[in-house]
């Protein structure tokens, strides 16, 4: 970020009174951004936004912070679902399989498929995200009060941590939000803009709720090539309790975390890398390297320092950026070795 002589030394003395270790230069950008809002003389109400974004973000990285070596799901449906629905029965019973698996569970805060979810996984597994409402969005009794609930007056940064925070998303019928969260995360995953994980769309037992949005998906998307076919193992539609769980569990049967380094893209997994899994990705998935091919390693220069992810293995190659579908169906093949 740029700044003027004057303000970086003003910055540097002003970190100096603060322990910044590691994430000094990070907010040195956010001081020398704000010292830019003022320069540029920018409307009152956009500063205001971006300064109450900015303290809701940093609000909820502390909640989680603790918590950041555990799992997590995040579980979107209707706030109007009555306690005695099919699919409110569906989201307690998916809630305490889920967590039996030792996920815990992110919710709207709310009542409905929200307080469904959160009493399935109870108090001590649960995070509320809350959003200030006029209408239907007072904290289930579930999560009202407790330290792992965070209210939010702007839906995109409350969205942002749903995506961010989650390691698995479980979609239950909803209306037009809920509707907005799956398409979305759709849309992140297809285009790369977030890390893969396993997206479920839960049904009432022999429901019809997804299996008609389905319908939509393939004719009026797929069949107008609107989508690639690939693009369909980005989620699964079931109406089985224990068939969702396993899509979400067996993602990290041996897929740890990805990113990228340089031109490289790096699978971390936990177990080592044979050479049958390396033929067999080279043989099926080739097509998504540029002028390469998937080779194992070990920890990268670019990831000292990561000690969470220093025993972990690695799968490397040079990704097309472009094929997000088929890097998804690949996690599954490295999943089953």
């Amino acid at each position: 970020m740029f700044a003027p002589m004057e303000d970086k030394s003003l910055i540097r003395q002003l970190l100096q009174t603060r322990a910044a270790g590691e994430n000094a230069d990070l907010a040195a950008d956010i001081i020398a951004t704000a010292l830019r809002l003022l320069d540029e003389k920018m409307d009152r109400r956009d500063v205001r936004v971006i300064a109450s974004a900015l303290k809701e973000l940093r609000h909820a990285s502390t909640v989680f912070g603790p918590y950041q070596d555990r799992r997590k799901v995040t579980v979107f449906g209707s706030a109007r679902t009555k306690p005695d629905a099919p699919e409110y029965q569906q989201a307690v019973a998916f809630a305490k399989a889920i967590v039996r698996r030792g996920f815990m569970v992110i919710t709207g805060g709310g009542e409905g498929i929200m307080g469904a979810a959160q009493r399935g996984a109870g108090r001590g597994h649960s995070f509320g995200l809350n959003i200030r409402l006029p209408f239907e969005q007072e904290p289930n009794e579930e999560i009202a009060g407790d330290k792992k609930l965070v209210s939010f007056k702007y839906f995109f940064t409350r969205k942002l941590c749903f995506m961010k925070e989650s390691d698995a998303i479980a979609l239950f019928p909803g209306g037009f939000g809920t509707h907005d969260e799956g398409f979305e995360a759709l849309t992140l995953m297809q285009t790369g803009k977030a890390q893969p994980k396993p997206l479920v769309f839960v049904d009432a037992p022999r429901g019809r709720y997804w299996k008609t949005w389905w319908r939509f998906v393939e004719d009026q998307l797929l069949d107008a090539g609107l989508i690639d076919r690939d693009d369909l193992a980005l989620f699964k539609i079931t109406d089985d309790i224990e068939e969702a769980c396993d899509e979400i569990a067996n993602f990290y049967r041996n897929y740890h975390s990805s990113r990228y380094v340089k031109d490289q893209f790096v699978l971390r997994v936990q177990h080592p890398v044979t050479e049958s899994l390396l033929r067999t990705l080279n043989d099926r998935f080739a097509g998504v390297c540029v002028g390469g091919q998937f080779a194992a390693s070990g920890p990268l220069p670019e990831e000292e320092g990561e000690t969470e992810t220093a025993s972990l293995h690695r799968i490397v190659f040079p990704f097309n950026r472009t094929s997000f579908g088929r890097l998804r169906a690949l996690i599954d093949v490295v999943n089953q070795h």
